[in-house]
């Protein structure tokens, strides 16, 4: 049963209460639903008036909602509460006038989960600048190969309205949630949370970075028994000092080396837990193979290590680590394999849209002719040039803000040979793949790692991912 086919037989808190939802789309409208049919009087507000926010608008309508279009800076009369789209900013005029008339502010996830039932699945919640949805998609893997009902849920696509909701029921639940939605989610307390990384991000969108490490860390309140962090980002293990949890709720680390006592790593191609095991001081528990990460770049073992501490502090036994891993299977454009061409593989990351993802896939092959460029964001690349330099056999600049890469390659990779392409058509992939392949060596891995978003030239990464793939394949046709 969807979100949207709740009904208001149950006494629901929300009966006649005056509910503002901002924003349309996949959270505004089931949240919209979930209210009405709660008993709230409901009202949307929705910036947008498109052919799109129409048709939302009038299923909603339909129903007895108010919807008011191209209008979502003033707050409805009346209104006792907002619940929001996770990326509508909280600059807002809108929230503004909320905080001035003493009216709270949730998103869709502190929704779902003030509306969970008395034996609600209890949630292992992810997040980070990067790696998140691997993460949690290897999450839910584990948890399956250890027999129990459970589901991807959150910034993931999955609504977590349907999930807690709907009629299937789950042991528990792997959630990915993002900066925006942890921001508007004040009373969320999950069994057990992680942080993967933090790096610049959004940061128009939080006002600093200490602002979004801030929300970032909210993931690690209330824990119950562990608090994942990152031992190679001392960051992440500041906020787990910084988080008020449950007496007796662990900070556990997860590290590419040898792992200290609570901590999981890796020993000789060996994943391995000194968490989750009696006598910790001195004990080890092998928990799978390298090779039984896909792929094995080191940025992705980083991934199945949180994935496996998450895992191990619901329980499951090292086993269902192994076999929930070797069945898993990453999604479209994360450092993909595309083809093997005269010795040249070529790799498509295309999902690594800001510096810190591009690093991360750089780091993992070498030697690299590197393809980047599109929308920075802001973003600056003197770092990440730096610490790439010496994989790099050649670099094929594409996008808007290529010239940004380009001057950070004159700075830190001056001998780098550089191929700057200015056309923005359907066919300038196909000329970057192809000015690649001539610059590359057997051995050698063509990687599009982009560092930057998509949207100058494609749809999104997916897209950008595609047209890769479509010129590798045309190269060995």
């Amino acid at each position: 049963m969807g979100s949207g086919q709740v009904t208001s037989s149950v006494p629901s808190e929300f009966q006649g209460k005056h509910i503002t939802v901002a924003g349309l789309g996949v959270s505004g409208v089931p949240a919209a639903k979930v209210l009405h049919a709660r008993g709230a009087i409901v009202t949307v507000v929705n910036d947008g008036d498109d052919a799109r926010a129409r048709e939302q608008a009038a299923e909603l309508e339909a129903l007895g909602i108010t919807v008011r279009l191209g209008d979502g800076a003033t707050l409805p009369e009346g209104t006792e509460l907002i619940v929001t789209a996770p990326g509508w900013q909280p600059d807002k005029p809108l929230f503004r006038a909320a905080g001035q008339a003493g009216v709270p502010v949730w998103g869709d996830v502190e929704l779902a989960w003030r509306l969970r039932g008395p034996d609600a699945a209890p949630w292992l919640a992810v997040t980070g600048t990067n790696g998140k949805t691997t993460t949690v998609q290897m999450l839910a893997s584990i948890l399956r190969a250890a027999g129990l009902r459970t589901a991807a849920v959150g910034n993931i696509g999955v609504s977590l309205l349907d999930a807690v909701l709907g009629e299937e029921r789950y042991d528990v639940l792997a959630v990915e949630l993002s900066s925006y939605q942890l921001h508007w989610a004040p009373s969320l307390r999950a069994h057990s949370g992680a942080v993967l990384n933090l790096a610049p991000d959004h940061l128009d969108w939080h006002g600093s970075m200490e602002a979004y490490a801030r929300d970032k860390g909210r993931i690690y309140e209330g824990n119950k028994v562990a608090c994942v962090y990152n031992v190679a980002d001392k960051a992440t293990e500041d906020l787990v000092r910084e988080a008020d949890v449950e007496e007796g709720c662990r900070a556990v680390g997860f590290t590419l080396g040898t792992p200290g006592p609570s901590q999981l790593g890796v020993v000789d191609g060996i994943l391995v837990d000194r968490a989750f095991v009696e006598n910790r001081q001195k004990n080890a528990q092998e928990l799978a193979e390298v090779s039984d990460v896909n792929p094995p770049a080191p940025h992705n073992i980083a991934n199945a290590l949180a994935a496996a501490a998450l895992a191990r502090a619901f329980g499951v036994p090292a086993s269902a680590v192994r076999d929930g891993l070797r069945a898993f299977r990453p999604d479209a454009h994360r450092i993909a394999h595309v083809a093997d061409i005269d010795g040249v593989a070529y790799v498509d990351d295309s999902k690594a849209t800001n510096t810190h993802a591009a690093e991360a896939s750089l780091a993992a092959y070498e030697p690299i002719v590197w393809i980047a460029g599109g929308l920075a964001k802001g973003a600056t690349f003197d770092e990440l040039v730096a610490k790439s330099a010496k994989r790099l056999r050649g670099v094929v600049l594409i996008g808007a803000d290529r010239a940004l890469i380009r001057d950070a390659l004159a700075r830190h990779a001056p001998e780098v040979p550089v191929v700057d392409l200015g056309r923005t058509d359907t066919g300038a992939m196909l000329q970057a793949v192809t000015e690649a392949k001539r610059l590359a060596q057997p051995g050698d891995t063509v990687l599009l790692a982009p560092a930057c978003a998509s949207m100058d030239m494609f749809t999104n990464y997916n897209q950008r991912g595609d047209a890769f793939a479509a010129a590798v394949r045309e190269l060995d046709a």
